[in-house]
């Protein structure tokens, strides 16, 4: 059974171990390694680009009574090995990842005995939040083929590298296929982020977590010189014969910040360990999931008009509240539109906004979980023009992930029973 460890302030979900891999990860040539930078340049508690109100605050309402309706988990799929993840390729296929490397395919309700794709001897699952942990498929996947996952190297660090689907079976990837992206050295064995999703606007971003450790230990959440604590924005699509390009419309790469300058592969600063995140297929609204210290848990909401150069505000507050002192500076600082505390609960897992057909109750309402406690929440700008939120669903297992299927239903994996469980709404008795 997962548990979950409170050491000085660093939380770690423990679960069962799994053999350690004994395979170096392999060549990445035309790879991007990023070593880990020290926290010299740590910027002051305040933050140079404000967000605006407009991109903060829905311009559309949401009609939702959860009392009306009963929300359940149906199961899809058993047996699965600690799953984290599942998304599909633009197509009725589903994609189920797996903690020790393997990429499992659903396909009419029936899961093949075949991986899609097996990485285990590249992917170090041992620590509790390593493995493989992320995918997207590229919004071409059609035509290029291209997938994309995060996974935790021989070493520990985090990767980020590029698949392709083989030519002759749309079923199975190719292994050898691999062409490393980007490499980032990580101090810790937690806070790995771990999320991959492409946004409206094509480019793929890469939530990473601080590095590990509590409290910020090494100081990464406001320093504009490393890529732990942040939100990446890359283009990995324009060009396939370079690992990456920035974006021309990165907020930071002409712009500096308090006269520093900042990587350019930066689009937001100030994550403590984003655990999933997701995109409104109708909105484009950024929805991020960002695991607390040790007493709050919260979701941060950006609409899709905003440029970025946003600080979420890690370490200087955990959710709401002032982390390293009793006073703070909050100006300039993206603060949650909702939050909850540890009474019961350990650690969040973002989800997404339901926009799907087989349920209208749900439409337009961000569905999010706990991880240890199975809780799931609603949350929705209401009518009243204020952001609500309710417990619509109490023990629902050990919530690794929501997931989104092709026609915007939505799923949760639970990684202690291995099991993949459709999210179903039914009216309420009277």
């Amino acid at each position: 059974m997962p548990i979950f460890t409170y050491l000085s302030g660093w939380r770690l979900p423990t679960i069962g171990l799994l053999s350690a891999t004994t395979c170096l990860l392999m060549a990445c040539s035309g790879g991007v390694t990023v070593p880990m930078r020290g926290p010299a340049t740590t910027m002051p508690n305040t933050a140079v680009i404000t967000e605006t109100t407009s991109t903060t605050v829905p311009t559309a309402t949401v009609a939702f009574a959860p009392d009306e309706f009963t929300i359940t988990l149906e199961p899809v799929v058993e047996g699965l090995d600690a799953p984290l993840f599942a998304t599909h390729a633009n197509d009725a296929r589903f994609f189920i990842v797996e903690k020790a490397g393997v990429i499992r395919l659903l396909v009419d309700g029936a899961l093949l005995d075949a991986p899609f794709l097996d990485i285990r001897d590249r992917v170090n699952s041992n620590g509790n939040e390593q493995g493989l942990l992320g995918l997207a498929f590229a919004p071409n996947a059609n035509e290029s083929g291209f997938f994309f996952v995060n996974y935790s190297d021989s070493n520990g660090d985090t990767v980020i590298a590029r698949y392709a689907v083989n030519a002759d079976d749309p079923d199975q990837a190719a292994p050898a296929s691999e062409a490393v992206v980007l490499q980032i050295e990580q101090p810790a064995s937690n806070h790995n982020g771990g999320m991959v999703a492409f946004g409206p606007d094509g480019y793929l971003y890469i939530g990473m977590g601080d590095g590990g450790g509590g409290g910020d230990r090494y100081g990464n959440g406001q320093n504009p010189e490393t890529l732990l604590g942040k939100m990446l924005r890359l283009d990995v699509t324009s060009d396939p014969a370079q690992p990456y390009t920035i974006p021309a419309d990165n907020p930071w790469l002409t712009a500096d910040w308090n006269g520093a300058d900042v990587r350019d592969e930066i689009w937001a600063v100030g994550l403590r360990n984003p655990w999933r995140y997701s995109f409104d297929r109708a909105t484009g609204d950024l929805w991020i999931g960002d695991v607390g210290q040790n007493q709050f848990e919260e979701v941060n909401y950006t609409s899709a008009n905003s440029a970025g150069g946003l600080n979420y505000g890690w370490p200087i507050m955990e959710a709401s509240a002032c982390y390293e002192s009793a006073d703070c500076v909050a100006d300039g600082l993206v603060l949650p539109v909702t939050e909850y505390d540890h009474s019961g609960h350990c650690s969040i897992t973002g989800g997404y906004v339901y926009r799907g057909e087989a349920f209208p109750a749900l439409q337009g309402v961000y569905l999010f979980g706990d991880y240890c406690s199975g809780t799931i929440w609603a949350t929705w700008f209401s009518e009243a023009g204020e952001w609500t939120t309710a417990v619509v669903l109490e023990g629902g297992g050990t919530l690794s992930s929501f997931a989104e299927d092709q026609a915007g239903e939505l799923y949760v994996t639970d990684l202690n029973s291995g099991t993949l469980r459709q999210i179903v709404v039914t009216q309420a008795t009277q």
